[in-house]
């Protein structure tokens, strides 16, 4: 393999002078520069990165640890969009730069993460995210301060700069619409309780009611969304057959996921209700294997992890390239945009 000295015995130059060339750190005459740059090529000297770095502290490397590869979305399991999309978002945006992204995956296993923040440590990488598959509460080990960490559809108690989703807005703007359409009676079918995202959505689910007169309901929020087995169907199935059978059944069904409004879609099928024309339906996600293949087609609000990964990408590369420090305690909401499709007709008011 040959060696710098080996480019400058080609062209009678000293080895510092074929630094100064690949390096740009100091003045070449042009037909110095050109000679080098012709020798190197001839020989196939390629300058060594990793040396460069050492010089500059720069090495061009950003890590990621992520479940996203090898978890259920990844394998299949509609599970909502799928948390790749993040990803995506930072690798483009990186790549824009010039910035290599190194992918760490915990293998379904959060325990794992604190090795892989080591690993990608020890491979001298710039600065690290820290994806989750939900919008959570992240519990992470101890890290120096000096260490540049974003945190993307996750939190933590420590203030760690963070991109999450708008789940309070992008649920609030959901029911506004649906309520703009002339529904006033609106069921909810949540998450599981307990999730990040379940209270925050109710909590814009209950502002847009408010903001509009209307009293919020607690027989029409559901906690609906299980692992889909028989005897969450039979729950999901006996919930809305409570609602329809009160004397004020809703007109419109708010699903936590675009999944669980597959399961709803099927419900009110096997009970003679066709959507949107006996009972209007909208999801969360915009997941568009199910969003844009569903008869009707499903309106749903945007999970907008693309965006979220790309607003992350540039916290960190502004600490990285631009000078603007992370800043403890940043905590940036991304809001889906509401895709109106289908699945809901005007309610009664409208038709009133």
């Amino acid at each position: 393999m040959p060696t710098i000295y080996d480019v400058a015995r080609a062209v009678g130059v000293s080895p510092k002078t074929v630094s100064r060339v690949i390096n740009g750190d100091a003045p070449v005459n042009t037909r110095t520069r050109e000679a080098v740059e012709a020798a190197m090529g001839r020989l196939g000297y390629v300058p060594s990165s990793a040396a460069r770095a050492m010089r500059s502290r720069r090495t061009g490397l950003v890590g990621l640890v992520t479940g996203a590869i090898s978890g259920r979305q990844a394998s299949g399991g509609a599970t909502g969009l799928p948390d790749l999309q993040i990803v995506q978002g930072i690798q483009r945006a990186l790549a824009e730069k010039g910035l290599t992204l190194l992918i760490s995956d915990t293998g379904g296993d959060p325990s794992m993460a604190p090795r892989l923040f080591r690993t990608l440590r020890e491979h001298r990488v710039e600065g690290v995210f820290y994806v989750t598959s939900h919008h959570m509460q992240a519990d992470l080990p101890p890290m120096d301060e000096s260490e540049r960490l974003v945190l993307v559809n996750a939190f933590d108690a420590a203030g760690t700069p963070c991109v999450l989703p708008d789940d309070m807005e992008g649920e609030e703007a959901l029911t506004a619409a649906l309520i703009a359409e002339g529904h006033r009676r609106i069921g909810f079918l949540t998450l599981p309780s307990g999730l990040v995202a379940q209270g925050l959505r109710v909590e814009g689910y209950r502002r847009a009611l408010e903001k509009a007169g209307i009293a919020c309901d607690p027989a029409l929020v559901i906690d609906a969304d299980r692992d889909g087995g028989p005897e969450e169907q039979a729950a999901l199935g006996a919930a809305i057959d409570g609602m329809m059978a009160s004397d004020a059944p809703p007109t419109a069904l708010l699903c936590g996921n675009d999944r669980l409004a597959v399961a709803v879609y099927g419900l009110l099928r096997a009970r003679g209700v066709a959507v949107p024309e006996g009972m209007s339906v909208a999801g969360y996600d915009d997941y568009r294997v199910i969003s844009e293949t569903l008869y009707p087609r499903l309106t749903t609000m945007e999970l907008p992890y693309l965006r979220m990964g790309e607003a992350a990408a540039r916290l960190m590369l502004g600490a990285l390239r631009g000078g603007e420090p992370l800043r403890h305690g940043t905590r940036l909401r991304i809001r889906g945009e509401l895709r109106w499709r289908d699945s809901v007709r005007p309610g009664p008011a409208a038709i009133a």
